[in-house]
């Protein structure tokens, strides 16, 4: 008798877990539904040329509409980061906030009351889409060990239509599954926003965990998510073909470049237009604050085709 109830225990265990490994495939089959429709693009930014056929005024135009809204997940643990970034490069997002886990009082943030990064991640952007979907076009992701030139940001999307559903940055593939990068930042569109957000209260296409058995990554579960609403990861270049959205820190890339291309390290290393580098300790923060938007070599001229003006009451340098 006692060996028949272990045996039925024994039964009704496995087949609990059957049962939740194939809600799991389920759910992971559906995210990869409508992938063998969709072609996968590299996106690629303007050709200078072709700005130069804008005229001043319509540049003056689009320098003056382009608005980006900048999110920034944190923990306490990231105190450091937290202070360098805001001190940093968030100054030259047209609006940044900072998401945190918990309440902290040391700096201002928005407090998500959780810990888990998806959980987080949702909240945010539901917050996001609620408060500023009127005033926003394009939504920008970041943890705060990336460091952003918020300036190559616009640049690239200049010529993107927020109205279509984008979803860019660095794409990394698993298997068929394709999928934007948390670390090297994620950008939206208000139209991407506007389909996530019809999705988050649908726990069937959107759940708030990722799985059963184990968790996926916060971006992994972004990308099922928004495959249910036709929006697909898209890998964001510039116009020789290199990732703009780096998931690594340039001291990593030059290193690289050291190793594999000697006699070509600057050429080799990363793109001229490179958007975001991963991977900076707060030292690192300063020093990027630095070369980008400090340092000039005397005697070269910068004529950029198009300046992108910081917003008003604004204390970006």
């Amino acid at each position: 008798m006692l060996s028949e109830s272990s045996s039925f225990l024994k039964g009704v265990i496995l087949g609990s877990i059957f049962c939740a490994l194939i809600t799991m495939l389920g759910r992971i089959r559906i995210g990869h539904q409508n992938t063998m429709h969709h072609e996968h693009h590299h996106l690629q930014a303007p050709n200078k040329e072709d700005i130069l056929k804008i005229s001043g005024d319509e540049r003056l135009e689009l320098s003056k509409g382009f608005q980006i809204y900048c999110i920034i997940l944190v923990k306490p643990k990231d105190v450091s980061l937290w202070a360098s970034v805001k001190e940093t490069w968030t100054k030259h997002c047209d609006k940044a906030e900072f998401f945190s886990s918990e309440n902290f009082e040391e700096f201002e943030s928005i407090s998500m009351e959780t810990s888990d990064m998806w959980l987080m991640m949702r909240k945010a952007y539901k917050y996001a889409f609620d408060k500023y979907s009127d005033q926003y076009n394009w939504f920008f992701l970041v943890r705060p060990t990336t460091f952003a030139i918020v300036e190559n940001l616009k640049y690239f999307l200049l010529k993107k239509d927020p109205s279509q559903p984008f979803y860019l940055g660095h794409t990394i593939k698993s298997g068929d599954f394709e999928y934007v990068s948390v670390r090297g930042g994620i950008v939206l569109s208000i139209e991407s926003m506007k389909r996530l957000n019809s999705l988050l209260n649908i726990p069937e296409k959107c759940p708030e965990q990722g799985g059963m058995i184990w968790k996926i990554s916060e971006d992994k579960q972004l990308a099922v998510c928004l495959k249910y609403a036709g929006v697909f990861a898209e890998n964001a270049e510039d116009t020789d073909g290199k990732d703009v959205f780096n998931t690594k820190s340039v001291r990593l890339f030059i290193k690289e470049a050291m190793n594999n291309h000697s006699n070509q390290v600057v050429g080799r290393c990363c793109s001229d237009m490179a958007v975001t580098f991963n991977g900076l300790t707060p030292n690192q923060m300063h020093v990027m604050m630095y070369g980008v938007y400090r340092l000039r070599a005397f005697g070269h001229l910068f004529n950029d085709t198009l300046i992108f003006l910081p917003p008003d009451g604004s204390d970006n340098d």
